[in-house]
């Protein structure tokens, strides 16, 4: 997301040489013998999109989500990738939820069930293989209309309750922000759950200092709670990357 003018490999580099792990979304559109040999060359990549096709919240889609999570596995153990990131259901090429509910409608309890189920299955393919799935939240009123289980509540909901070390949560705080606020409260009933923190400012989904969430006061209070993992700018630079860089830097030093 920053950077976007440089071809990938590039764009890698410039985070890389300025001190930075990375993420990636969909392994499926990267060349995975570039992304290998940047691996090899000292990059750090601590998350992708672990999984390609399925639903959590059905039986067919969940066949289909732990089949392509399955095959999401070795590209990550290819470029040493510890996060499998997983949604409440497949996001299409625009970030649209291919199983959306309507405005208003929640997940009834069957989807409950079979969400629960899946992500069971999930933790034990994740221990089976020495992996970790960290399962996102969204928001509906912006980005991500008519996705089930976005909420940081239904996420937090679904990971506690299958309880594995090998199925944590991706608490994004730019969706959590839009959707139900209160977010170092929001941290610390997460916390004993959370493998990675994501982060943006709202409006706009662009670095901290551009809206109106106040990343430091966030980022001390993480430190009070004793968090000590990933947190990542998953947002657009509001103006050149370098500065954008050097904002979250500062909110989270």
């Amino acid at each position: 997301m920053l950077f976007v003018d440089l071809p990938m490999e590039k764009r890698i580099r410039r985070l890389h040489d300025s001190g930075f792990h990375v993420e990636i979304w969909d392994w499926r559109r990267h060349d995975l013998d570039q992304l290998s040999r940047l691996h090899r060359d000292g990059v750090t990549f601590t998350s992708m999109t672990g999984y390609t096709r399925g639903t959590l919240g059905d039986r067919a889609g969940a066949d289909e989500l732990l089949a392509t999570a399955a095959e999401s596995i070795p590209v990550a153990r290819r470029i040493g990738a510890w996060a499998l990131n997983l949604h409440g259901t497949g996001l299409d090429e625009r970030g649209l939820s291919v199983v959306a509910l309507a405005e208003g409608q929640e997940p009834d309890a069957a989807m409950w069930e079979q969400a629960h189920d899946t992500l069971t299955r999930i933790a034990e393919l994740g221990a089976r293989e020495g992996v970790t799935f960290v399962l996102e939240n969204l928001n509906r009123a912006v980005d991500h209309p008519g996705v089930p289980f976005a909420t940081a509540a239904d996420t937090m909901a679904l990971v506690s309750t299958v309880d594995s070390p090998h199925l944590r949560l991706n608490l994004d705080l730019y969706h959590a922000q839009i959707g139900e606020g209160n977010l170092i409260d929001l941290c610390r009933r997460a916390l004993p759950w959370i493998g990675e923190i994501q982060v943006a400012d709202v409006p706009g989904r662009c670095e901290p200092g551009t809206g109106e969430i106040n990343y430091a006061g966030i980022a001390r209070a993480l430190i009070d709670l004793g968090y000590a993992g990933v947190v990542g700018l998953e947002s657009f630079a509001s103006g050149d990357p370098e500065s954008a860089l050097a904002a979250f830097r500062e909110a989270f030093r």
